[in-house]
């Protein structure tokens, strides 16, 4: 059981690491050499450039301006200065609404926190019932919480009241947000520059025809049922192995540059290297030789790829991006039902080009419900499974689990200082290794999922590490905690004093939860600011791989926010607050510190660093909204139980109304703002086309669109042409080759249904 000695030594150690971290990044940002780390959004804009390279030789990497280093924490300010229409505009709505998540978090807490402190923590404090209770561990900081008020006693309506108290203020929070959030929403789609996705769908499970490729297929549904709107469609080739290759031959080619700057550097030797895997093992060649065969083989391999995949049926997948002459149109095809069988012709918004996930469109549509079915069980069993683990993790937490598994440490862990390191620093430390390679993991078991764009896979990635936190992080951390914590207490008591012992244990889990919410949110977040990883790659590359400005710029890597762990993680805070806001107020500054300088650390990131990779128009914010909901109601029901451990059981009927209030109120939310993350109203979409027609009567869509979503690897190749279909567009139904009469008089669609 840490104590307060415990937590204030990993506070000190914390806030010297962030503060470490701090100021390299101030150092480091200054010198033009790592200019390009720490300022790559810029870079490509084209706003900045590469720093002079005037001057002495040493001036090129250090910046010998000494008063540029007094002024080393200018970049905190200028974080916080650009307005949020500018900073929509430079990074887009998703970082934008990402950033407002740490916002929400201090419009929640900050007064949740002075009203907490104020009115509970002295009812708390003067409560005096632990030191009655016998065989319990505890620390001064358990003194806040409410374990020590005493079971019965009235001092718990000030607990049911704040509970009532933040409960509505947090609703009146949230309502504001998700409507400012849906406003900004349909006011940047409102405004947005034309974008392909706006004027094209995602058509899927196209059935087959005997008569008509898939091709000739789409064109003719679409001419029949929207002769007024269909433009033209690219459809969906599965090329799969073609990308595989061409992602080899791009690793190759970078082996290859390196041992030519290697030569090139000392041409006195010929650079070697072995021919097995990774060059590990094999007979040693001559490395440039080598790769440059190999390059050459693998050319030729690609080139037949790209042949077969041209040429053979098979491998068109019955899919396809169908775009319309307007947005009205798209929106009327996206947002309707397209055939009597609501198993085909299934249409979706296309996500922008950007944001497509090739692979998985080659997945046949039959098998997503297996594979989602599969990757389900395999969830349950990957949450449960780590439960053991986690266990683990929470015997580090006490002096005592330690001593238990490890005895000849004794003597050493005995110690003050080590005692307060290991109890204060090792469990958060431990648990946030623990779980660096699950992301890889949930993110691999949505892409096995088959959905279709980057944004979808890290929402589906995002609510898979929402459910692991939540089971594994907070469920686990308190019930596999408080049962090897407080083991002795449970064996020697009676059974009738169990509940009690696990209300009043409950709480003080808090400790540990302040030492993971510093270790994280602390350290943490000023290790993301530094970009050590990112900084050391650059340079590498930049030594080994970087021949023109060109390869420069591939080198640069500026990265993007990271949805799917970055979003998770934020509600464990929130879940956090919700928890112990009314049961132990003292966690709450900590967790305040972190939204306020992960809002700091982030807008600046998004501002001269990260360059995200699609735009979806903040199409996440009802999954943060419905997880917020769900740590509220957990809080609601955990409050509900440790009351009825304290002999307060008449407060449970007026407790049980807050998740019902909760329910409601995400039920009215979702009611009055969902709509506008899930669908483009038809008003919108009609000013937008008729704005366009008058500014711009000569525009050819038809031009713009029509290399919007072809496979990357055929973009620019000889073979591109044959990809481009050259559909009909003065008549509204096409000539159909089925020979049956019923296939000339029928569209293809009811044709379809009918033989389903």
């Amino acid at each position: 059981m840490a104590n307060l000695q415990d937590i204030g030594l990993s506070a000190a150690i914390n806030i010297l690491s962030a503060l470490a971290f701090l100021v390299a990044f101030a150092i480091l940002r200054l010198q033009p050499v790592n200019d390009r780390v720490y300022f790559p959004k810029w870079y490509l804009k084209g706003i900045r450039g590469s720093p002079t390279r005037s001057g002495t030789f040493v001036k090129q990497f250090v910046n010998l301006d000494f008063q540029t280093y007094l002024r080393f924490l200018n970049w905190m300010p200028a974080a916080l200065k650009m307005p949020e229409p500018e900073l929509i505009d430079h990074a887009g709505l998703d970082s934008t609404a990402f950033i407002r998540i740490y916002l929400l978090g201090l419009k929640i807490f900050v007064p949740i926190t002075s009203l907490a402190l104020v009115v509970l923590v002295p009812v708390n404090w003067t409560g005096k019932t632990l030191e009655t209770i016998q065989n319990v561990t505890f620390s001064d900081i358990d003194k806040l919480s409410i374990s020590n008020v005493p079971s019965g006693s009235d001092r718990f309506w000030a607990h049911l009241v704040m509970a009532y108290v933040f409960t509505f203020w947090t609703f009146f929070v949230l309502y504001n947000e998700y409507k400012i959030m849906a406003n900004m929403r349909l006011k940047f789609l409102a405004y947005e520059n034309r974008r392909p996705d706006q004027f094209t769908v995602l058509v899927r499970n196209v059935p087959p025809d005997t008569d008509e490729s898939v091709s000739e297929h789409v064109e003719h549904f679409f001419c029949v049922n929207h002769p007024d709107n269909y433009l033209t469609h690219q459809v969906v080739y599965n090329a799969n192995e073609l990308a595989s290759l061409v992602e080899r031959k791009k690793s190759l080619q970078n082996w290859l540059t390196y041992y030519q700057n290697k030569y090139e550097r000392n041409s006195s030797k010929r650079p070697t290297t072995k021919s097995g895997p990774w060059g590990l093992w094999g007979n040693k060649v001559d490395a440039i030789d080598y790769y440059s065969s190999e390059i050459e083989k693998l050319s030729k391999e690609e080139e037949v790829e790209r042949q077969r995949v041209i040429s053979d049926p098979n491998a068109i997948v019955p899919a396809a991006f169908v775009s319309f002459k307007g947005r009205w149109g798209a929106a009327v095809c996206a947002q309707t039902q397209q055939s009597r069988n609501p198993t085909i012709w299934l249409t979706e918004w296309a996500p922008e080009p950007r944001d497509v996930y090739w692979p998985n469109l080659a997945v046949p549509y039959f098998a997503l419900t297996i594979r989602r079915l599969l990757m389900a069980v395999a969830l349950f069993f990957l949450t449960f499974f780590f439960m053991i683990p986690i266990a683990f993790v929470q015997s580090l937490a006490n002096i005592e689990g330690i001593e238990r598994v490890l005895p000849f440490l004794k003597p050493l862990i005995e110690k003050p200082t080590v005692k307060s390191l290991v109890q204060g620093f090792l469990p958060g430390i431990a648990l946030k290794i623990f779980l660096i390679l699950l992301p890889t993991i949930l993110m691999l078991m949505s892409k096995i999922e088959g959905y279709t764009s980057l944004s979808s896979l890290e929402r589906r990635s995002a609510g898979k590490y929402h459910l692991f936190i939540l089971v594994n992080v907070f469920l686990g951390s308190i019930i596999t905690g408080t049962a090897l914590q407080q083991l002795k207490t449970f064996l020697k008591e009676a059974p009738t004093e169990f509940p009690k012992t696990v209300g009043v244990s409950i709480p003080m889990k808090a400790t540990f939860f302040i030492t993971y919410i510093m270790v994280d949110g602390w350290a943490g977040i000023a290790a993301e600011v530094l970009r050590l990883v990112p900084l050391i790659i650059f340079h590498l590359k930049n030594s080994f791989l970087v021949k023109t400005d060109k390869d420069r710029e591939q080198a640069m890597d500026p990265g993007c926010l990271t949805f799917a762990t970055s979003e998770p993680r934020i509600q464990l805070y929130f879940l956090l607050g919700f928890v112990y806001c009314v049961i132990t107020p003292i966690l709450l500054p900590f967790i305040i510190v972190f939204f306020a300088f992960a809002y700091l650390v982030f807008r600046h990131q998004i501002i001269n660093v990260y360059d995200q990779k699609y735009e979806s128009g903040a199409t996440f914010w009802p999954d943060v909204h419905r997880r917020l909901i769900i740590g509220m109601i957990i809080s609601q029901l955990l409050l509900m139980g440790l009351m009825s451990t304290k002999n307060a059981e008449n407060s449970t009927p007026l407790l049980i109304v807050l998740p019902i209030l909760t329910i409601w109120f995400h039920i009215f939310c979702k009611g009055r703002f969902g709509s506008a993350f899930v669908k483009f109203p038809l008003e919108e979409a009609m000013v937008k086309d008729t704005l366009e027609k008058a500014t711009e009567p000569n525009l050819n869509l038809k031009a713009y669109l029509q290399d919007a979503y072809v496979h990357p690897v055929f973009k620019g190749g000889d073979l591109y042409k044959h990809l481009v279909i050259d559909e009909e567009e003065s008549s509204p139904l096409v000539p159909t080759k089925r020979k049956s009469d019923r296939g000339s008089k029928l569209n293809s669609g009811r044709n379809s249904d009918v033989d389903q």
